[in-house]
């Protein structure tokens, strides 16, 4: 099973970043041909002190709380929970590294350079395109339309899920070789995408988004690679507007957003003597490992999934461990999974593809009335729509207990703290000396946060339980994504001038350094939407479903033949 944690980061200016077995790091510099073949990352700050393991445990367990430590509602803005998973797939989409396939593959100097290198371009969707000869797995036979798949049927809770859909499920392996865990794996060019059905229904949505202005574009008279382009060109571009536009303004302070693509960039590889635009693109390790995990903080724990899982329905309601059952990387479509360590045995299950009744309801996702269809609402009596948690320093407790499928880490031993996702990150970002949010907060100029916001927050994690030793500790050097996340939680619930100002200059450089880029087009509009100035992922949701409701929700409401 290929491991999604990336063991050794390209640092710029620094050489290739690995860690021996004790954590320690260790710098060497790359061959020419290797460099070449790695994802370029950089370091924006300062590096910043160590943070020892004690301390790290203590607050990623703060960070995770017991599900009887009641979380405070919050009176923040309510962003629908579709987002939280837009933005993983977004962040798989600027990570994404083709070295496995470009190795002892042709390709020039500038293909290894655009593969290597965060671009907000959906390579995470198309791969290397059709007429790339390991990427065709993922085309149809026309070469333009991406593959979809089809679920199994299932005999719970009726007839309306005993039927398979096509259409409703990524397409995957199959066949008869290799272990079911082979055979369920996902046909796209990013794995990463069926780690949750969440994700991996977002990522279906986008196939079918692409497959339908293919369709809309053929009646043009484009046929073949032209065609494929024009619909690529137009895909890429719309989903750029809907995050500028849609995305950012709910996550980080909209005036940020605004003055960041206004006004362009003011720390990150800002046009000048020393570069230029048309550089090739790094990502900060400070993004990377801390300011864009925070959609860590906002998972829910579960979702009032369709008309089947939901706190009323006839199956439970859709947990996040359930979440992750139904998937081929990190699940195994088995119903009879209880525990993280039946996700980790590859052989279990005999199920292939996505059951029926496991179909995301998008209308549970997403609110559709902020495009005018209040027929789109799903009812409260079946619990209705779900929301985010707002950003801030607390996870759901399920973290605590992640399936190894979802780090790589099937078929192997380590302790069970490695489990838990916030000691992940913080031990991650320990490792790679990242600068502390008050460092970043001095490059930026802007006014730090207290000793006693870092300790107190504004209704996030509780640090009662670290002794006094490691409250001095981490006020003098906190780490950069706590920082941030408690940065939040005095900015209604939105990253704040530390979080939110390098997530956003960091979208902005990503689309810039795009072969199709809306910053290097400043005048283009898009065309798919109620008009030319809004794309939002509803509008996305509807053109990609054809604004039917038995494609956003092809279960229903009711059981079949009531």
């Amino acid at each position: 099973m290929k491991r999604h944690s990336r063991d050794s980061f390209f640092v710029v200016g620094e050489g290739v970043l690995e860690f021996d077995d004790n954590g320690e790091a260790i710098t060497r510099q790359p061959s020419t041909a290797e460099e070449l073949r790695r994802f370029r990352f950089s370091r924006l700050g300062p590096k910043g002190p160590r943070t020892d393991e004690a301390l790290r445990e203590a607050l990623a367990l703060a960070m995770t709380p017991e599900p009887t430590v009641a979380q405070p509602d919050s009176a923040d803005p309510a962003v629908p929970a579709g987002f939280t998973y837009l933005g993983q797939f977004v962040d798989h989409d600027l990570t994404m590294d083709r070295t496995e396939s470009q190795l002892g593959q042709d390709t020039n100097v500038d293909d290894l350079l655009q593969g290597r290198s965060p671009a907000l371009d959906l390579d995470s969707v198309y791969g290397r395109g059709p007429r790339d000869k390991d990427d065709q797995a993922f085309y149809a036979e026309d070469g333009v339309k991406l593959k979809v798949g089809t679920t199994t049927p299932v005999g719970f809770p009726d007839q309306g899920t005993n039927v398979p859909f096509e259409g409703f499920d990524l397409p995957r392996r199959g066949g008869t070789a290799g272990t079911p865990a082979d055979r369920r794996s996902p046909l796209i060019p990013d794995p990463r995408n069926d780690e949750n059905l969440v994700i991996a229904q977002t990522h279906l949505a986008f196939i079918r988004f692409h497959n339908r202005v293919v369709d809309e574009l053929a009646l043009t008279g484009l046929t073949g690679e032209r065609l494929f382009r024009a619909a690529k060109e137009l895909v890429v571009r719309h989903y750029q507007f809907m995050l500028k536009t849609d995305f950012l303004p709910r996550i980080i302070d909209p005036a940020i957003v605004d003055d960041v693509f206004t006004n362009g960039r003011k720390f990150f590889e800002v046009p000048g003597k020393h570069y230029r635009r048309d550089n090739t693109p790094t990502m900060p390790i400070e993004f990377s490992v801390a300011s864009y995990r925070l959609g860590h903080s906002m998972i829910r724990g579960a979702y009032q999934w369709n008309r089947v899982f939901n706190s009323t329905g006839p199956g439970p309601i859709a947990s996040l461990f359930l979440l992750f059952v139904f998937t081929g990387t990190s699940g195994n479509f088995d119903p009879g999974s209880q525990l993280p360590a039946d996700l980790d045995d590859v052989n279990r299950g005999d199920t292939l593809t996505l059951p029926s009744n496991w179909i995301a309801d998008f209308r549970r996702l997403y609110d559709f009335t902020e495009a005018d269809r209040d027929d789109l609402v799903p009812p409260a009596d079946s619990g209705g729509g779900n929301v985010t948690k707002r950003i801030d320093t607390l996870l759901v407790n399920p973290l605590r207990q992640l399936p190894a499928g979802t780090f790589g880490g099937r078929g192997t031993q380590f302790p069970e703290i490695q489990r838990n996702l916030a000691f992940r990150n913080l031990t991650r970002a320990n490792m790679m000396e990242l600068a502390s949010g008050q460092q970043i907060a001095e490059l930026f100029g802007v006014e730090p946060l207290s000793a006693e916001q870092i300790l107190t927050g504004n209704g996030g994690a509780n640090l009662d339980s670290l002794t006094d030793e490691q409250k001095a500790q981490l006020v003098e050097a906190t780490p950069l994504w706590f920082y941030v996340l408690r940065e939040a939680e005095f900015n209604n619930g939105r990253m704040g001038p530390v979080g939110g100002r390098l997530t956003a200059e960091v979208f902005h450089r990503a689309i810039e350094g795009s072969r199709i880029s809306i910053v290097r087009s400043p005048y283009w509009r898009p065309t798919l939407g109620p008009d030319s100035s809004t794309f939002r992922m509803v509008d996305l949701l509807l053109f990609a479903f054809e604004g039917k409701t038995d494609l956003l929700n092809p279960l229903g409401e009711k059981p079949a033949g009531s």
